[in-house]
């Protein structure tokens, strides 16, 4: 195959148009950025659990402890009543009694109440305070979520732009050369990654390694117009002034 040198040299030009859109491809595959939403959105989703946990809990609590003040208030009526009923003069020896019972029962039972009613609005205190505690976690983890999304789309943007700035030199490019220089470019860059590369001190611009004797004499015999490729990765090798022919 034969094409003119100067469309040799600017298949360079092509091949790092094509470089830096692979690695903006790359990037935008394997951005720390969406590693690190996962993690967060995973984080998130956990606090939230927690926090519905904490507000059941604490909801539980809460009616718990206004059954109690109830029950509470329940024994006081019964108390006041029983001491007015005393207090009236009305009630017999016997009825008294049964009162003076009754009174030392119910006040029994209205300290075991109020002792459980404090317990449980001890726990009802720690329950609004674990509420607080993972309601702050969860909005941390919304703050954290909604700057790695920004981080996230700044990164985008700005590879997005590369990406329209180099498909538009690419599409200037693409034009100026012949249809088999351009498919032989084109295949060996879906299967290698590069698709041409600058012949220097022996070396390969594409693969990196250098060329044995034998195909470097080859290469200083052909013509100019020639297109060489790489004995070892097939890569156009294109040959300049720096190639030390």
């Amino acid at each position: 195959m034969k094409a003119d040198p100067s469309l040799q040299r600017e298949l360079l030009d092509l091949a790092e148009v094509d470089a830096e859109l692979a690695r903006v491809a790359h990037r935008r595959r394997n951005l720390p950025e969406l590693a690190e939403i996962e993690g967060i959105e995973k984080t998130l989703r956990d606090k939230r659990d927690a926090l519905v946990n904490a507000q059941t809990s604490a909801s539980d609590l809460e009616r718990e402890v206004t059954r109690q003040e109830r029950e509470v208030e329940s024994v006081r009526v019964r108390a006041d009543r029983d001491r007015k009923l005393m207090e009236s003069g009305s009630a017999g020896a016997k009825q008294l009694t049964e009162l003076e019972h009754e009174l030392e029962t119910l006040s029994r039972r209205q300290q075991v109440l109020e002792d459980d009613q404090l317990e449980l609005m001890e726990r009802r205190e720690a329950a609004d305070i674990e509420v607080q505690r993972a309601a702050a976690e969860v909005d941390k983890a919304e703050q954290d979520l909604e700057d790695a999304v920004t981080r996230r789309d700044e990164v985008l943007a700005d590879l997005n732009a590369t990406q329209a700035r180099r498909d538009a030199d690419r599409a200037a490019l693409v034009p100026k050369f012949p249809e088999a220089l351009l498919k032989t470019y084109n295949r060996v860059r879906e299967q290698r990654g590069i698709g041409a590369g600058l012949l220097r001190s022996r070396q390969c611009g594409a693969c990196k390694l250098e060329l044995d004797r034998s195909q470097l004499s080859d290469i200083k015999n052909a013509a100019e117009d020639d297109v060489i490729t790489c004995e070892n990765c097939g890569a156009i090798l294109v040959r300049t002034g720096e190639s030390g022919l």
